[in-house]
């Protein structure tokens, strides 16, 4: 078994699933005692996320790439960056290590092909929707992006930084997130893309009538496969 880094804390919300994901994953797999080999580096998303206000995305990159090095340096034979928005650095965060960064638009790819799907709906903070580097990314592995209009953006965001990430779940935020699910579906979209991880918390498959891909799920098994390979 491969050993699996992780860079959380983006929210460790967020990290905690993915910690629980790989372990009962591993698990699953294997069976009887057996679970995932993992380092972590746990950062500190208020410091993250006031340097992305200013616009620093340098200082960003910088402080992502140092943790990179801390769990390569641990014994990590692969890495995670536990979060969706900050892989807008994963270029930088790649170049300054010598093992694999997995990225999670390479796993919603695999996932979107095996499934057959073309097209996804996009729900994320309001840097990741506004911005489309995530969007871009999709398109670049051949996927159609439809967003959500203009006026869900701030309710989503406020959600995620203001409930989420503090494990607040309101019945009230759910049923905002799942109406906005049911516009984006209606728009003509083979599946809804939760691109937050913190939305995970939130919205289950179960709670939809429409195919959901949760990022976390997604980004999980790809770890999964790599660490048993």
């Amino acid at each position: 078994m491969k050993t699996i880094g992780l860079i959380g804390g983006m929210s460790w919300e967020s990290s905690a699933a993915y910690y629980e994901g790989l372990n009962k994953g591993i698990q699953a797999r294997l069976g009887g005692l057996h679970s995932a080999k993992i380092v972590m580096n746990s950062v500190d998303l208020g410091e993250l996320n006031d340097l992305q206000e200013q616009g620093d995305w340098d200082r960003i990159g910088a402080i992502l790439s140092e943790a990179a090095q801390s769990v390569e340096r641990a014994g990590a034979d692969f890495i995670l960056l536990c979060t969706l928005s900050f892989h807008h650095v994963f270029d930088a965060v790649a170049a300054s290590v010598n093992v694999p960064l997995i990225g999670i638009a390479g796993a919603i790819e695999d996932a979107c092909k095996a499934a057959g799907y073309s097209t996804v709906g996009l729900l994320g903070t309001k840097f990741t929707l506004e911005n489309n580097f995530f969007a871009e990314l999709l398109s670049d592995r051949g996927l159609d992006v439809n967003l959500p209009d203009e006026i869900h953006v701030d309710s989503l965001d406020r959600i995620i930084y203001e409930e989420l990430v503090f494990r607040t779940v309101k019945p009230g935020s759910r049923k905002r997130v799942l109406t906005i699910i049911d516009e984006i579906w209606d728009s003509g979209v083979d599946a809804i893309l939760l691109g937050a991880t913190e939305l995970s918390l939130l919205v289950r498959p179960d709670d939809v009538d429409v195919p959901v891909i949760d990022v976390i799920s997604v980004h999980v098994e790809a770890a999964l496969d790599r660490a048993l390979a």
